[in-house]
């Protein structure tokens, strides 16, 4: 199988179990997140929690072949975006349940009535509810009962696994619009992604510099031995780990590589980057798909399958996928 064909981290909706009573409603609006906010000033409730970027020009994108050719990661090129204030944190379990309390809110993963999770997640009483594999990655299994509350399977939740300093996982690019809108706040856009994940540092491949494991030390939570046989968990970490794990990069944000997969704002597209229509000033992507965006790399991301850890390294899902590697943050506008 060549690195073109390999799946993702991440297994897609697209891969949806036929089953009686998938009820989610086909219909519902796909959900959007506006392209700006009102912009916030350092006194704002909504920066709390926030760093500002000052924004600028920056090298986004490699030339580097290490990647994978329908990504479209090259070329390396100079893109500017305005000034933000982003999440220095993944959304959290916690946050997500204020958000669901408040508002009533239900998931994509909640509506299907199902979700992705990682097979050695799985308790054995959660056996039960499995509806199938996913034949390109069979270590995803669509897991009735599975949502962002019960992340490994009905029988699990994440009060009783401790995980409301953990990311929110089982979100999907909808749910995530959704919660930025009630936060006033916006998901970014992936240029914005990226020049945050940098933290200042530009061509190198982490946001510590080149190499994995710089000095025998880990800097992010990824696999850890051979996968998808065995986990060391060597990182400390067989899972999502809590989001504030690892050091902060330079502009202080934390677990840009690993931890969880974020969704950004963009439809994907391999090539638009290159077209006639792609502005490089606060590049937003192309107007329609049929996936968004996803950066960061996950827990799952090990250099023999899928090396998107990478800063420039790209992925996709569709808009209602939802699996328990996927998180987000947000942004806003700076004043």
């Amino acid at each position: 199988m060549t690195n073109d064909e390999r799946t993702c981290c991440a297994a897609s909706r697209e891969e949806r179990p036929s089953r009686d009573g998938d009820d989610a409603d086909e219909d519902v609006t796909a959900g959007s997140t506006p392209l700006s906010t009102v912009p916030a000033s350092p006194d704002d409730d909504r920066t709390n929690g926030m760093v500002r970027l000052d924004g600028g020009s920056f090298i986004m994108g490699t030339d580097s072949d290490e990647g994978f050719p329908a990504d479209g990661e090259a070329p390396a090129r100079e893109v500017i975006v305005d000034p933000i204030y982003v999440d220095k944190f993944a959304v959290t379990n916690a946050q997500f349940v204020e958000f669901v309390r408040e508002t009533g809110y239900t998931t994509d993963a909640e509506r299907f009535g199902w979700s992705f999770v990682f097979e050695d997640f799985l308790a054995g009483s959660d056996r039960d509810h499995v509806l199938q594999n996913v034949p390109a990655a069979p270590w995803w299994v669509a897991v009735q009962g599975a949502d962002w509350f019960h992340p490994s399977g009905p029988s699990s939740t994440i009060v009783e696994n401790d995980l409301l300093k953990h990311p929110v996982v089982h979100v999907s690019w909808r749910d995530a619009a959704a919660y930025a809108r009630w936060a006033g706040k916006r998901l970014p856009t992936e240029a914005e992604w990226e020049y945050t994940a940098r933290g200042g540092r530009e061509r190198t491949r982490f946001p510590w510099g080149d190499e994995l494991e710089p000095d025998d030390e880990h800097r992010c939570n990824v696999w850890q031995g051979e996968f998808p046989e065995h986990n060391t968990g060597d990182d400390g970490y067989l899972g999502t780990a809590p989001v504030n794990a690892f050091e902060a990069n330079g502009y202080g944000v934390y677990n840009v590589s690993g931890n969880v997969w974020e969704w950004c704002r963009d439809w994907f597209s391999p090539d638009y980057h290159t077209t006639d229509a792609y502005d490089p000033t606060n590049p937003s992507g192309p107007k329609d798909g049929d996936a968004r965006v996803m950066r960061g790399g996950s827990y799952l991301c090990h250099e023999s399958w899928c090396n998107r850890y990478r800063l420039p390294a790209r992925s996709k899902n569709t808009p209602d996928s939802s699996t328990g590697n996927i998180g987000f943050r947000c942004v806003v506008d700076a004043a």
